[in-house]
């Protein structure tokens, strides 16, 4: 059936020139990410970025595909925009305004999306001179070659202009494919920074392999064991509880309006990738401020390594507090973006109900409830997720990072790409990829 829906695919020109546009702009990215931000030293800031992966800059690196480590104009990759849409989702919660334009439909979105993109600017102008005074620094704190070759005042607003301008670029790159291609814009750019990465893992492996590091046993089972994690992930992220929705008879003029039963689909994982950002963003500062302090001051404070000990990457601690924080993140930014009272108003203003529960409070007590049980399910789930690359990597001595955020963004940016190249196959008459059987996921064959 795969070989079929990729062969319809090439029958409808719209989807194959959506395809082909957000291939290209794709290409546009991976090809911008090698254009370094002129007066910087490549190698020394290679250098340092290379011994950065437990800390806040080892997260921004995977985000922006490897472009920090570079230090090319996209280095600050996507996550000023990232930062700017989850500060513009939680500021909806708290401020009036915002609440009203989130509920005026296309017009509000519209609204917002204007302020995202100012916050994006305002941030990204933030990060940009505050990672060019750490660039000036670099030298001083790695003991190595100087990082900036003329340092001061215009470097640092060149790095300004030149990163926030990237960062610009690529909102506006992510808009395009959104809106001319497949996919979500953003989302694809950074999935496209990961599976980048990709590659050099694999040959990390089969170089293990041959220096007999691992023997064929062990990768066999650890082929096996990321094929079960895959698929784990692919079945929680289209996991779903429905509540059925019964809606009353209504007649108006001659017609009968209403009449039929519904659902209300809750995710398992309605935070999605949110709670292991925040998590890891959180466990990494600290980290990241270690790396700062001098090593002398270190040995004269003999605490302070021991802190740093305990909050290291592996540790039976960094793993407690992780799981911790993605818990809390899930049941947080759930209560955020998922009101049960808007639901059950809205039902009860088109005449629906859940059958056995009262309108109004009591279906949104109802809701809540059902909320709150599945995201346990789904926080547990992201949390053994995130957990599990610790374990491999220092407990089994696995040479890649398998797992985590960047595994949970793969997977459900592809599952959202193919969602999309399904609706046009379906509309089109064509059979599409997801559907097991003929009941949900395909079409007619015209």
């Amino acid at each position: 059936m795969a070989i079929q829906s990729f062969g319809n695919m090439a029958k409808i020109p719209e989807l194959r020139n959506r395809l082909l546009f957000s291939v290209l702009m794709l290409g546009v990215y991976r090809i911008g990410i090698h254009v370094p931000t002129p007066g910087v030293n490549g190698a020394a800031i290679g250098d340092f970025f290379q011994r950065q992966s437990g800390t806040i800059f080892g997260l921004f690196n995977m985000f922006s595909g490897g472009a920090l480590e570079r230090f090319s104009v996209f280095a600050l990759g996507t996550m000023p925009y990232i930062s700017a849409s989850i500060i513009l989702q939680l500021l909806t919660v708290v401020i009036p305004y915002l609440d009203r334009l989130s509920k005026e439909g296309e017009l509000g979105r519209k609204k917002i999306t204007q302020y995202t993109r100012y916050g994006t600017i305002l941030l990204s102008i933030i990060q940009s001179f505050g990672m060019s005074t750490v660039i000036e620094n670099m030298s001083n704190i790695s003991g190595g070659l100087p990082a900036v070759y003329h340092p001061g005042f215009g470097f640092r607003m060149m790095t300004v202009v030149t990163l926030t301008s990237g960062t610009a670029f690529l909102m506006w790159l992510g808009e395009q494919i959104s809106e001319r291609g497949i996919g979500n814009g953003i989302s694809l750019i950074i999935f496209a920074g990961i599976i980048a990465r990709m590659p050099a893992a694999i040959m990390n492996t089969i170089q293990a392999l041959k220096t007999e590091n691992i023997n064929l046993l062990f990768l066999l089972a650890l082929v096996v064991g990321m094929v079960v994690v895959v698929g784990l992930i692919i079945f929680f992220e289209r996991s779903q509880r429905r509540i059925p929705v019964q809606y009353a008879k209504r007649i108006i003029g001659r017609k009968v309006y209403g009449g039929q039963t519904t659902y209300l689909p809750l995710k398992i994982n309605t935070a999605g990738v949110i709670p292991p950002i925040f998590a890891s963003s959180i466990l990494m500062f600290p980290m990241t401020i270690f790396n700062f302090i001098p090593q002398n001051v270190m040995t004269n404070y003999p605490w302070l390594h021991s802190i740093q000990t305990a909050l290291g990457f592996g540790s039976w601690l960094h793993n407690i507090l992780y799981v911790a924080f993605i818990v809390f993140f899930s049941f947080f930014y759930t209560a955020v973006s998922f009101n049960p009272m808007d639901i059950a108003d809205n039902m009860k203003r088109y005449g629906g109900y859940i059958p056995g529960i009262r309108p109004g409070k009591k279906t949104a007590e109802y809701i809540d409830t059902v909320l709150t049980r599945i995201t346990v399910g789904g926080a547990l789930y992201i949390s053994l997720i995130c957990v599990l690359p610790n374990i491999l990597i220092t407990k089994v001595n696995v040479p890649f990072y398998f797992g985590g955020t960047a595994l949970l963004i793969v997977v459900g940016v592809a599952l959202d790409t193919i969602a999309q190249i399904e609706s046009h196959l379906l509309s089109r008459n064509y059979e599409g990829f997801l559907g097991p059987d003929g009941s949900k996921f395909k079409g007619r064959r015209g």
